[in-house]
């Protein structure tokens, strides 16, 4: 068997991630099914389940991006454009799963900024993950030349400062309190 190309890695662990979020979205709504059922036990079960999908998310963006800047630039960033893809402005932003996502993190902030004191532990562990996440994908970002310029969708501004204002406001509605400090 062959070493995967650049391409098959990054397209291999970008699935993957996809995958990881779409299972995300599954335990979150379990999650917000058990707490409006009164199950905290359940509830917190899901929400470590969640933690553990998006550290594994985390994992998969960081694999997706190892090769080189050289090999991103020539091999896998052409294939992210027209004619290979429809839109000119290709991004992750555009996924079914992105939307999900955001449509249940902004449905549970209410819940997140009012959580029972039995569940705030596993909270922070989720919160902890979601920063171990985007701290991958700027990572990610930065080494194929995300803070010398701007990304498929955003090329006018710096690719990682936009990243960082995206970051940030998703924080905002799973941490609304900003109760867990950046490591």
């Amino acid at each position: 068997m062959s070493n995967p190309t650049p391409k098959d890695i990054w397209q291999g662990f970008h699935w993957s991630f996809f995958i990881n979020v779409q299972g995300l979205i599954i335990s979150l709504s379990r999650f917000e099914a058990q707490l409006v059922l009164g199950n905290l036990l359940a509830a917190e079960t899901e929400l470590a389940c969640a933690t553990d999908l998006m550290l594994a998310s985390g994992a998969s963006m960081e694999l997706a991006g190892s090769f080189s800047h050289i090999q991103y630039d020539q091999i896998v960033r052409p294939t992210m454009t027209q004619p290979q893809v429809r839109s000119a402005n290709f991004s992750g932003l555009m996924s079914w799963e992105h939307a999900a996502l955001m449509q249940i993190w902004k449905r549970l902030r209410p819940i997140f900024e009012n959580l029972p004191v039995e569940l705030q532990a596993q909270h922070q562990a989720f919160i902890q993950a979601y920063l171990s996440l985007s701290k991958s994908h700027r990572a990610v970002c930065e080494k194929f030349g995300g803070s010398e310029g701007g990304s498929l969708r955003f090329n006018q501004s710096c690719a990682v400062d936009t990243l960082d204002k995206f970051n940030q406001s998703r924080r905002g509605l799973i941490d609304p309190k900003y109760q867990v400090a950046k490591s």
